[in-house]
């Protein structure tokens, strides 16, 4: 019988997030207060993040982050998490190429979301904080930090993307379950909804709509801190639990990927996946090749433009250097809602632009058929967002096929699509659409963080 399996025990989790900032060759430009200009200090972001948060935000020295051990505790209730070798995907491929998949989906909220959202509402609690807001696009975000929020004893507010909000009913369940208050973004409750609104009353929202929603909750509420699941440096920081677990699984397997995928919103699976393997390519010259997996209908790495501009449509937020097509986008109303973001986070932007990793973009059906292949022959149902992920591994697959290398390739199932089964729905009736925006249109939303660049 086949060893599908590369499991570690409890004791092997990790015990420091690994903090690729401290190895880059090239750091990533300031984050700027929008106001001044000027390179934020981390107590600019006291107002708004928890101060740990804050302090890992912009710390460019430390190359290990110690995880507390309260946090740790919270992990070994999944971690660490199953390295799987495809082999029925493999044969079905016909391809020489071994494909390793990470499989996150197996955390209590069922996506990798939940490595930060545990820390982050851990240091909000050790603050002394009791209500926290988010955003969240597909639902995954919100689920995992409802779940975190309730395991400290945190309120919690969640602005969902309305389009989710209406495409995902289970999703919104899910949250309500674990005790959080979901609101359908843009609303009415905030200025920045209200604004939208005002000008486009059937507005189906979008990830930067729903953070300024929720940044403006946040400051406008007593004892209240802002939480993010993507884009920004900490976030990214506490995945990296992943590649630091698969690194040890891939040894036990006795093979060292030669490529690294994940589907990619924000980046926060793509770096959890990516960075650990990445400072065998930074220090000692290892040849993987990292690869994002992006929708058509949202490509900021591939069609984008690295340059400044707001993390939120409502220009609540400071000024990324990062890339982007503009934080006044309005993306299509895909099923992959986790990726339906304007810009990506500043350090893989960097090392976007020093050649250390490579995109992809795909088209909903073609990565849904990518889906179905994997849970037909792997037994998991893909989210809509590891689709991508899917389908990238596939085309590399085939391209081994094609050329006879027998080339390791691992990916990350960053979560499972058990509440997403209405897109696979469209998918099988036929229904499901592809859109890819015109070369006109992405220069009007990138015109919005050009102005801000002059």
């Amino acid at each position: 019988m086949r060893q599908k399996k590369f499991i570690l025990p409890d004791s092997e989790i990790p015990k420091a997030w690994f903090n690729i900032q401290a190895i880059m060759p090239n750091k990533p430009m300031p984050i700027l207060h929008p106001g001044t200009r000027q390179a934020l200090k981390p107590q600019d972001l006291y107002p708004i993040f928890c101060e740990e948060c804050a302090n890992q935000e912009l710390d460019q020295t430390n190359e290990w982050i110690p995880i507390p051990e309260e946090v740790r505790e919270q992990y070994a209730a999944y971690r660490c998490t199953p390295l799987v070798r495809a082999y029925e995907l493999e044969e079905a491929l016909g391809t020489p190429a071994h494909i390793y998949f990470k499989n996150e989906s197996v955390s209590p909220a069922g996506s990798h979301k939940l490595n930060s959202a545990l820390a982050q509402a851990y240091f909000a609690k050790k603050q002394g904080i009791t209500n926290i807001t988010t955003e969240t696009g597909a639902g995954q975000w919100g689920g995992a930090l409802s779940y975190a929020a309730k395991k400290f004893g945190l309120e919690c507010a969640v602005y969902m993307v309305k389009a989710s909000y209406n495409q995902k009913p289970y999703r919104r369940s899910i949250m309500q379950t674990f005790g959080a208050a979901i609101t359908p973004s843009p609303s009415m409750s905030t200025r920045a909804g209200k604004d939208i609104i005002t000008v486009n009353p059937n507005d189906q929202g979008s990830l930067g709509c729903a953070i300024s929603e929720a940044i403006e909750l946040a400051v406008s509420t007593p004892n209240c801190k802002y939480t993010l699941g993507s884009v920004l440096n900490h976030v990214c920081l506490h995945q990296t639990v992943i590649g630091l677990e698969a690194e040890k699984q891939m040894a036990l397997a006795g093979e060292y990927p030669d490529i690294v995928i994940a589907c990619f919103g924000g980046g926060s699976n793509f770096s959890g996946i990516a960075y650990p393997f990445m400072r065998h390519t930074i220090l000692e010259g290892k040849k993987t090749r990292y690869i994002a997996a992006e929708p058509k209908s949202c490509p900021k790495l591939t069609r984008g433009k690295f340059e400044y501009d707001f993390g939120d449509e409502a220009g609540l937020t400071p000024l990324l250097p990062m890339f982007t097509i503009g934080h006044t986008f309005k993306p299509a109303t895909i099923h992959a809602g986790g990726l339906r973001y304007h810009g990506a986070g500043i350090i893989m932007s960097q090392l976007m632009k020093d050649g250390y990793m490579e995109a992809k973009d795909y088209d909903q059906t073609d990565t849904f058929k990518a889906g179905v292949l994997f849970a037909r022959t792997e037994g998991i149902i893909p989210a809509p967002e590891s689709c991508h992920a899917i389908a990238c591994a596939i085309e590399e697959a085939l391209k081994c096929k094609e050329t006879g290398e027998k080339k390791t390739i691992l990916f990350n199932l960053s979560g499972h699509g058990f509440v997403d089964m209405s897109a696979y729905d469209q998918y099988f009736s036929g229904e499901m659409v592809n859109y890819s925006p015109s070369e006109e249109e992405l220069a009007k939303y990138i015109a919005s963080a050009d102005a801000l660049n002059k």
